[in-house]
């Protein structure tokens, strides 16, 4: 592994991946202290000069040697950071040859413990911090960092919008029950399962969860030979079942001369690179990690679905009830839709009307009731809810239909 790793960082500086910090008065700066961390993780973060309002934050996992400020230097998320307004987290790894634990049976679970409960909190952490917009976190990585990115979207659906993988594998692949942070059989691409059994070991990591899911964009190499091309295919069919889209790309497109673009619907996107190497890192693929996110949306609040959320309350000594309502304000008819929005601390819900709700800790999902599936172009619901409260009435700070942020009156 050691030697591996080596080669690996090796072939990084050597195609240009070690590159010179952004020119900006902001610089990379360690966080200690940053809540539950059971693995000893170290956190850096990058914090632009420009911060956008309510900024979004995304999280930049290292490769096996790497490091945090290995990550920084040697991509441009720093800078498209500067560009765009939002906050970058960089973990680093701890454990022997600086890989993250995607394989452990605590690291396959939400809060199980290891590396991914640590990282949870650094995104936790910055968000308090910098006021930052829940509903809009992500997070990327390459090689360790794309098993990573699988893992973090499995196991915290709630925190993450949307993730990109560079050279990775399916969530639970490499798992081991021996202790080993190794599965060779997972990494020759010799793990191959149905749409439906990825999709399962992805729910599994977070049993009871029934919200939205993050979108996902993969990258892989034809001729990797770290993590060998089949886990590209893996991973399509475990995020394509995740989001019960069929495995057949609606769109395909050729944005450089030896990339292939695959879409399935609008919650996956894959890009195949024919003839490249497990290195596959070049200039411009941060931007369109980026471009995913939605996070190149000019320098405001960043994008907005065709949604509006009028939002009123009424609240006395411990308690509120508030009425939502939902209003679609393009041109196109929503046939199924949720909202999803968390409640300020200190408020704790407790029924709603006009929906189907669930909850997972104060993140609250309301889905279209079966009498009324459809949202027509231009048309309106209202919902409501009732929570307690011990003190704080306001409205949550930002809704998202259907798994994109809405303009708030």
């Amino acid at each position: 592994m050691r030697i591996l790793g080596a080669l690996l960082a090796a072939a990084m500086l050597v195609t240009g991946l070690s590159t010179a910090p952004p020119a900006s008065a902001a610089a990379l700066t360690e966080v200690t202290n940053f809540g539950p961390n059971p693995s000893g993780l170290r956190m850096h973060v990058y914090v632009p000069d420009q911060l956008r309002p309510k900024p979004p934050v995304l999280l930049a996992v290292h490769w096996c040697t790497g490091s945090g400020p290995a990550m920084f230097s040697g991509t441009d998320f720093a800078q498209l950071a500067d560009q765009h307004g939002f906050v970058v987290v960089y973990p680093s790894a701890t454990r022997s040859g600086n890989c993250f634990d995607v394989s452990s049976p605590q690291a396959l679970k939400r809060d199980g413990g290891s590396d991914p409960v640590g990282m949870a909190s650094m995104v936790r952490h910055a968000l308090q911090t910098y006021q930052g917009d829940a509903s809009r976190v992500f997070v990327t990585g390459i090689s360790s960092g794309a098993m990573t990115t699988n893992v973090m979207l499995a196991n915290y659906p709630d925190i993450f919008a949307a993730g990109a993988a560079f050279s990775g594998v399916p969530a639970s692949c490499f798992a081991t029950t021996d202790g080993s942070g190794w599965n060779s059989q997972c990494a020759n691409g010799l793990v191959l399962k149905t749409p439906r059994q990825w999709g399962d070991l992805a729910r599994a990591a977070y049993p009871g969860y029934s919200g939205p899911r993050p979108r996902m964009q993969l990258w892989h190499g034809t001729q990797d030979e770290t993590l060998r091309y089949p886990n590209f295919g893996e991973e399509i069919d475990q995020w394509t079942d995740v989001h019960g889209l069929s495995t057949t790309p609606t769109t395909t497109d050729y944005p450089r001369p030896n990339w292939t673009r695959t879409r399935y619907g609008t919650g996956v996107e894959a890009i195949s690179l024919q003839g490249v190497s497990h290195n596959l890192w070049t200039s411009g693929m941060g931007a369109e990690a980026v471009r995913f996110f939605g996070l190149d949306q000019g320098g405001g609040p960043g994008p907005v679905a065709d949604c509006q959320i009028s939002y009123r309350v009424n609240a006395w000594n411990t308690g509120l009830t508030a009425s939502v309502t939902i209003t679609n304000t393009g041109t196109t008819p929503l046939n199924g839709w949720n909202l999803v929005y968390t409640l300020p601390a200190g408020q704790d819900f407790v029924s709603g009307w006009n929906a189907v709700y669930t909850k997972a800790g104060s993140t609250i999902t309301a889905k279209n009731p079966a009498y009324q599936p459809v949202l027509p172009a231009g048309g309106s619901v209202e919902i409501g809810f009732q929570a307690g409260h011990t003190g704080d009435t306001g409205e949550p700070a930002a809704f998202t239909l259907n798994g994109t942020a809405c303009a708030v009156s």
